[in-house]
């Protein structure tokens, strides 16, 4: 069994991070007007919708570490015949 446990369209652990960061996001928001945290949750959870064992965060991770983390190495050779 190599898939991870899913729950509708999250994997578990990213509804566990969803629902912990709801919590004060709908608490600023009710308390005192602050949607940042409440935009940043459900942005998040956009993100982190799973479909066919990839999530479009996933794929942002992984662009990010071709094109700006990791060292990319070229060698250029010449034909010398």
């Amino acid at each position: 069994m190599k898939l991870k446990p899913k729950l509708w369209l999250w994997s578990v652990r990213d509804l566990i991070i969803i629902g912990i960061a709801a919590v004060p996001a709908i608490l600023a928001a009710v308390k005192m007007h602050i949607y940042v945290p409440a935009a940043i949750a459900a942005v998040y959870a956009f993100l982190s919708i799973r479909l066919d064992d990839q999530s479009i965060l996933d794929y942002i991770k992984r662009a990010v570490r071709f094109f700006i983390t990791s060292q990319q190495k070229f060698i250029w050779k010449e034909d010398r015949r």
